[in-house]
């Protein structure tokens, strides 16, 4: 896993001027600074990032079951039911990297997988992008969890899956991938 803390493609170029870009903090996981921008009016601004891998978000299916993983999240202290996700690898395509989250963490394999939706997560201060995949046709191969991976495979039947994702502790994640995947007809 390369799990560097960065997007492995680059930014578009700026449609304001960015008169300099400074990295302030970095870490194993994101690396934080701002651009100083010039603005419409003339005037400058820093803006703060703080930027992340690009990730991407599993909603997987297998016999009408909706497959989550739970799992602590010491940043919120609060153990979450969620949909499997984690780091696109450079060189993975969206779906090569969901296939792959999904046989670490869950441990079943897909026979087919297909982008939902890519987005700009929080882009008042994050430089993180989020893909959301559809997985199916799933057989158990066994997981293989990283060293910080501490998880519980659950299932949920399709037709309780939005209610189960907006059910509080929740993530954006979580609700975003399994309304977009109803909203697509594949759930």
């Amino acid at each position: 896993m390369n799990g560097d803390g960065r997007r492995h493609e680059p930014l578009p170029d700026p449609e304001w001027p960015v008169l300099e870009s400074a990295v302030e903090y970095e870490t194993g996981w994101f690396t934080g600074g701002y651009d100083l921008v010039e603005q419409p009016d003339g005037s400058t601004k820093r803006y703060y990032w703080a930027e992340l891998a690009t990730a991407v978000v599993v909603v997987a299916v297998q016999d009408d079951q909706l497959v989550l993983v739970e799992q602590y999240r010491p940043t919120i202290r609060e153990t979450q039911l969620e949909l499997p996700a984690g780091i696109v690898e450079e060189g993975e395509s969206y779906t090569q990297a969901a296939e792959r989250e999904l046989r670490e963490e869950t441990g079943f394999e897909a026979s087919s997988s297909s982008l939902l939706q890519d987005v700009w997560c929080s882009t008042g201060l994050l430089r993180h992008r989020r893909a959301f995949v559809f997985a199916e046709g799933l057989r158990p191969v066994g997981a293989e969890l990283d060293d910080n991976e501490f998880l519980s495979v659950r299932t949920v039947p399709v037709e309780d899956a939005v209610d189960v994702a907006r059910a509080s502790p929740t993530n954006d994640a979580t609700v975003e991938g399994v309304l977009l995947a109803r909203e697509d007809g594949v759930l």
